[in-house]
């Protein structure tokens, strides 16, 4: 942005309130002054776009969104883990009570072998439980073979859910980098508007950069607007003739505001006096 230059202003003076500052005591500044406070407000919109801008990211969006579906993937994920934990320490159980059926029947099979049983009786009620046994055995296998495919079935949704995890942990990482790099082109070019800003604010007059900081924090951000075409660039509106007559009657270096916003109201060639 060109900077408008004029010999060094002296202090504004001020003189009885009149009707353009809407009662407020009267605020004078040079016409190049008052025009210099139009590059302040440009860069100070340009500051508030740049603010916006940095807000408004679509990876804002992006990494919300992907943060979200990461956190409902890891509770799946950690259900999935806690059932396949679960199930394998149900299948150890499982095996271990197969492998108590299998060692007692084993010894019972041994003494049936080894003829020291003699009595029909006993004989008799030692088979019948190596058979009540071997069906034990079956149905308890068969409890360990259930076990190990949900067992296996939950470590296939584990892999998955792993898998989903880290691919979109990626997504994040990536659309984070982006979002940071964005950051840093944006706030280079703040710190560099921040800088000019600095620099053109101090060549206004004080009590007029006080006074248009203060409505510039009251009218959202535009403290100064320029009078084109016989209407406020603030409030888009169109003077009434009175007030034109007496902008058109002001001197020079009179600041006027404007009377339906009360912005400063910066006169020039296109102001359509």
């Amino acid at each position: 942005m060109s900077l408008r230059r004029s010999p060094t202003p002296g202090p504004p003076t001020r003189r009885p309130p009149s009707p353009l500052n809407n009662g407020s005591p009267q605020l004078n500044a040079a016409p190049a002054d008052q025009i210099r406070l139009l590059d302040v407000q440009a860069l100070d919109v340009r500051l508030q776009q740049l603010a916006h801008k940095r807000r408004s990211l679509p990876e804002h969006a992006e990494i919300e969104t992907l943060n979200k579906d990461l956190t409902q993937l890891r509770d799946l994920l950690v259900a999935a883990q806690t059932e396949e934990s679960d199930c394998a320490r149900e299948q150890t159980k499982a095996e271990q009570d197969v492998d108590q059926v299998r060692q007692r029947a084993t010894r019972d099979q041994q003494r049936l072998d080894s003829g020291a049983v003699t009595s029909p009786k006993d004989l008799a009620n030692l088979q019948h439980e190596i058979v009540s046994l071997a069906k034990r055995q079956g149905d308890l296998e068969d409890v360990v073979l259930e076990v190990m495919e949900r067992r296996e079935s939950a470590q296939e949704r584990v892999n998955e859910l792993t898998e989903r995890v880290a691919s979109v942990q990626s997504k994040i990482d990536d659309a984070t980098g982006r979002r940071d790099a964005a950051f840093e082109e944006i706030d280079r070019e703040v710190a560099s508007v921040t800088k000019e800003r600095e620099v053109v604010a101090g060549s206004v007059p004080a009590d007029l950069l006080k006074l248009y900081d203060k409505l510039r924090a009251q009218q959202g951000g535009i403290g100064a607007a320029k009078l084109y075409a016989r209407t406020c660039q603030g409030c888009r509106q169109e003077l009434a003739i009175t007030e034109l007559n007496e902008v058109r009657s002001a001197a020079p270096d009179t600041v006027v505001r404007c009377e339906n916003c009360r912005r400063i109201l910066v006169r020039t060639a296109e102001s359509g006096l």
